[in-house]
């Protein structure tokens, strides 16, 4: 049976039509619109609607005809694919109802929907795939729609399907084309060498953009160098971009803190009643669903990229989800870039107080200290007390400037131990708590490692004096040795006695022990301590040698 008013020749026509119309059109609404404008007036329907699905198999997009504004309006949520719709979906085959009620799938219609008994439905397939499905309901001038009329709705549904995957893969090319474009842009702002902030700005707008999300944010560690506990919003943009910005954050019960701890993407359907979420983030961003990317750089990450969806907004399909993570990755060249220039910078700045310091070690201090030698000839020459006082006095002004000189050349060079500075103090303290001790103790210091650990060298005479302290309180030894030595590529800091010794499994709690673990540490050093009943004990302190 054909629709009134429609031959067989005329649907045929109209179908070839509908053909060469989606071949012209690109619009996707308007071609859904109006292939089911054209499944009702072949087939005499008095409802027809089109249901597209989104990556999570949820109705995302719903076309109706014979509905007014006002009717669809009143029946509320579109529909959500069960019953004998969500059969169209999972069976992939037509479907002809006399009554829909007498279906057992049926599952009924919601407050405020019109009456309907027939029924025609066919799903909307492209290559294999299930995009949607397509339906018809209420056959005018009959109790059922007719085989003929099933053929038409499937060749409409896939016309839809053809439009549908057009569609997509349109907005794909461009969605592609405007990603490379931002990959191109950020990646001449970092060679450039615009400031990182500028750079996570850009990544974190673009990447908003091109998956169509409400909101972004990038958390990273509040400051560099700084715990990794203390986190911050150091970049948002879209919705509620100003309250999110410079946000606190903790690591401990975050979805960044849980990201930057397993380095992996972590993708939420509603962050806003998950329990693993910071929820004042969540409530001040009105985030629903999230994609949170780590920000890794130098392999640690130090940051996430999230991007959310508001609350009942749509879910982000996988194709999305690689797009936010090709922005993470940028934002970590950009950071690990900025890194690099600190580090070519504050090595240029090195380079250049190691310069400084050559030129007054070699040159100035030289100069001053032969007018100095020349100032004490001509004083032994003088043959008048009073004349050589006073070039004594000026003798000593000198040896007194080039005393201040090294030790600005300490300053500027770490590596340069003015005056002998650790060896020396090393050698004092040893001499001093021997005089006060009674213990015979000695130094064996290796000068060159001496220099070597100048940075270090408050730390190493406190642990020395620390040790020491332990030995006249506790060993009850005759002698002692404090050694720095080479092992390897490591330094060593050595102090043994032939005291009494103790149990070094046993728990330890006193003050200067722990003083001592906390200092090592402290230097990246490590402690290791032994001992035996009766025949003394040795503590080694083992430092990396830069």
């Amino acid at each position: 049976m054909t629709a009134p008013g429609s031959s067989s020749s005329d649907r045929r026509d109209q179908l070839l039509d509908a053909g060469l119309a989606l071949a012209a059109d690109l619009a996707l609404p308007a071609v859904l619109e109006r292939i089911v404008e054209l499944a009702v007036k072949l087939t005499g329907a008095r409802y027809g609607a089109l249901g597209v699905l989104a990556a999570d198999g949820q109705i995302r997009q719903f076309i109706t005809v014979g509905l007014t504004a006002d009717e669809r309006a009143a029946i509320g949520h579109i529909p959500r694919g069960k019953g004998v719709l969500g059969a169209l979906i999972h069976e992939a085959r037509p479907l002809r109802l006399r009554r829909i009620a007498e279906d057992p799938r049926s599952v009924g219609f919601p407050v405020n929907h019109p009456p309907m008994d027939s029924f025609l439905g066919a799903p909307v397939i492209a290559r294999g795939k299930v995009f949607g499905n397509i339906y018809l309901t209420e056959k005018q001038g009959a109790d059922e729609f007719s085989a003929e009329d099933e053929s038409a709705l499937v060749i409409l549904a896939t016309q839809a399907g053809v439009a549908i995957e057009n569609a997509a893969l349109y907005d794909e090319s461009r969605r592609r084309e405007r990603w490379l474009e931002a990959v191109r842009d950020i990646g001449n702002a970092i060679l450039t060498g615009q400031p990182a902030e500028t750079v996570l700005r850009a990544v974190a707008h673009d990447a908003r953009e091109l998956v169509g999300a409400a909101t972004s944010a990038i958390v990273m560690v509040a400051q560099e160098g700084g715990p990794a506990s203390d986190l911050t919003i150091t970049v948002a943009d879209g919705a509620h971009a100003d309250q999110l910005h410079h946000l606190p954050v903790p690591m401990e019960g975050s979805v960044s803190g849980d990201v930057m701890r397993t380095r992996r993407t972590t993708v939420l359907l509603d962050a806003s009643s998950d329990a693993r979420t910071y929820q004042p983030m969540i409530r001040l961003g009105n985030m629903g669903p999230v994609v949170f990317v780590p920000v890794i750089v130098g392999g640690a990450a130090i940051g996430t990229l999230a991007v959310a969806n508001a609350v009942g907004g749509a879910p982000f399909e996988d194709e999305q989800v690689r797009l936010v993570e090709t922005f993470a990755n940028q934002a970590s060249l950009a950071l690990e870039y900025a890194r690099a220039q600190r580090v070519r910078q504050r090595s240029a700045l090195l380079d250049e107080r190691e310069r400084i310091a050559r030129e007054l070690h070699d040159g100035v201090i030289q100069s001053l200290f032969a007018v100095g030698m020349g100032l004490q000839a001509a004083a032994l020459r003088a043959g008048d007390h009073e004349v050589e006082a006073r070039l004594e006095s000026a003798v000593a002004e000198i040896d007194r400037a080039i005393r201040d000189l090294r030790n600005y050349i300490f300053g500027l060079r770490p590596g340069l131990l003015a005056d002998r500075q650790l060896r020396q103090a090393l050698e004092d303290l040893v001499l001093d708590f021997a005089e006060k001790s009674g213990v015979t103790a000695v130094a064996d210091v290796d000068p060159e490692l001496a220099a070597e650990l100048a940075p270090r060298a408050a730390d190493l005479v406190q642990l020395t004096r620390e040790a020491l302290s332990n030995v006249g309180r506790h060993a009850e030894a005759a002698t002692c040795r404090v050694s720095l030595f080479r092992e390897d590529s490591l330094g060593v800091l050595q102090i043994e006695d032939d005291g009494r010794g103790f149990d070094t499994r046993a728990p330890h709690t006193g003050q200067g022990m722990r003083n001592v673990r906390e200092r090592v540490e402290a230097i990246g050093g490590r402690l290791a301590i032994e001992s035996i009943r009766g025949e003394g004990t040795t503590v080694r302190i083992i430092l990396p040698l830069s």
